[in-house]
């Protein structure tokens, strides 16, 4: 058998196997899967290739815990499908939609659906979040239990942009690093304006990884109007290991 490009350390097997259970191969899969496309088509760094397990998968997956049975979630700027993807995997149980704008990267999302054999629960929209909302794309995605974002935006950005596409109910859960409590002391009355609750941060994997996933919670509380004037939509992606945005590969995660 040859060897993977991007191979399981034993170190991180445990958390790996707890958080991934019997979909741990599928798992592995998708890990070489951005060790080698991933890379050669630019959306994640080649330094990252020997992190992607601690730095993107298993963080992604200790999300899940916050994610509740059967949810219908939306991953806004997915880039190469983190955490949209990783979710799928982990959560047999949910469907999935992808949002990203680059068409580059949706087509490498469209095709690891395709290999991953994830059709029936994941599907991938190109677009930004406020298209989706109000233009040509509006109404094209249901909203969501659950909108995620790993990105590197405010929170108040990421509210305008994910929390119209939930439903009032719903939660924008973003994946965050060591800004989260500033960000969430200095946007909260702003999330509030923008029709979210009070912002909680969550640590996610306790126990499990040496670094806990920071995922700041917004519950949509209720409707507001947009600005016609929209704001632009991360483009999540998992590229340069420097100040993350999307799904990218940057330094604090």
């Amino acid at each position: 058998m040859p060897e993977s490009p991007s191979p399981l350390p034993e170190s991180l097997s445990p958390a790996a196997r707890v958080l991934f259970g019997d979909r741990l191969p599928l798992a592995r899969q998708y890990a070489d899967l951005l060790a080698t496309d991933g890379v050669i088509r630019g959306l994640i760094g080649p330094r990252e290739a020997p992190r992607i397990w601690d730095r993107h998968l298993l963080n992604c997956a200790a999300m899940a815990e916050l994610v509740q049975a059967g949810a219908a979630v939306v991953d806004v700027g997915s880039g190469a499908g983190l955490p949209g993807v990783v979710l799928a995997i982990a959560r047999p149980d949910l469907t999935v939609v992808l949002v990203e704008p680059l068409a580059r990267r949706t087509l490498f999302l469209t095709e690891a659906v395709a290999r991953l054999d994830l059709q029936e629960r994941v599907s991938v929209v190109r677009g930004r979040a406020e298209e989706l909302v109000r233009g040509p794309l509006a109404g094209q995605v249901s909203p969501g239990d659950v909108v995620t974002a790993r990105a590197v935006a405010p929170m108040d950005r990421l509210a305008a942009w994910c929390l119209p596409l939930a439903s009032v109910g719903g939660r924008l859960l973003a994946l965050k690093g060591a800004s989260a409590a500033d960000e969430v002391e200095t946007h909260r009355d702003a999330i509030g304006r923008l029709g979210g609750g009070t912002p909680v941060i969550r640590e996610c994997g306790a126990g499990l990884l040496e670094q806990p996933a920071t995922v700041v919670e917004v519950v949509r509380e209720r409707e507001v109007e947009t600005s016609r004037r929209g704001t632009r939509a991360p483009a999540g992606r998992a590229e340069r290991p420097r100040a993350r945005r999307g799904g990218s590969t940057r330094s604090r995660w």
